[in-house]
């Protein structure tokens, strides 16, 4: 089982992405940078938290449009398994493969907190090893994680059991809790709480480690 962790000028959180997934998990990892658009031998991709390009214009919006996410794109339309996490969510809605914006925090404050979420797994392949409403805690550390959408596309997302983690105490205004989303398929998760800050008990607890080691399934 090898993953990929895709490497922009800004990323902040791959190297913690490669630590949980090779320390915590035991799976192989390869860095891609964003100019690459080799995906051959990898099971996985991971798009990590940062500040991709800057955060200029939007969070995510310049990351959309570079060579590697050409490729993540056409791996997660074939079925592979694509994990966004923080700014990798906000991508992740950049580049449409999931729907909705991320958005500036309510209060217009950098959250970085313990943060209580309700898991509704779904059809979401990652996180199929926890129980339904089971109640976890992750890190949270971003300062545009509201996340919003219209009314249609909410009750498509509620209709279709997508939207597979919420918030128990919200902190940043996104519609509906949310925190977590995955695609109608179940391939493609985007949260924005920080998994692989918590796969350790001497460094955030483990609540995150059954969501990256679901790829051992």
């Amino acid at each position: 089982m090898s993953v990929g962790i895709v490497v922009f000028p800004g990323s902040n959180c791959d190297r913690d992405v490669r630590w949980a997934l090779e320390g915590c998990v035991g799976l192989t990892t390869r860095f891609l940078w964003h100019e690459e658009q080799d995906l051959s031998g990898l099971d996985a991709v991971v798009i990590p938290g940062g500040f991709s390009y800057g955060d200029y214009l939007r969070c995510g919006a310049i990351a959309r449009f570079s060579p590697v996410l050409e490729a993540v794109k056409a791996f997660a339309d074939s079925g592979g398994p694509v994990l966004g996490i923080c700014n990798g969510f906000q991508v992740l809605t950049e580049m449409g493969l999931l729907p909705g914006a991320l958005t500036r925090n309510a209060r217009l404050h950098f959250i970085c907190e313990t943060s209580e979420l309700t898991v509704h797994p779904g059809p979401c392949r990652w996180l199929q090893a926890y129980g339904a409403a089971e109640r976890i805690a992750l890190p949270i550390a971003h300062g545009e994680g509201r996340f919003q959408c219209d009314d249609r596309q909410l009750a498509d997302l509620e209709a279709h059991g997508q939207i597979v983690l919420r918030y128990s105490r919200n902190p940043n205004g996104s519609v509906a809790d949310v925190a977590g989303l995955c695609n109608r398929q179940g391939n493609v998760l985007g949260l924005m709480p920080h998994p692989e800050r918590a796969c350790d008990p001497a460094t955030g607890g483990q609540d995150g480690r059954r969501l990256l080691a679901s790829l051992l399934a």
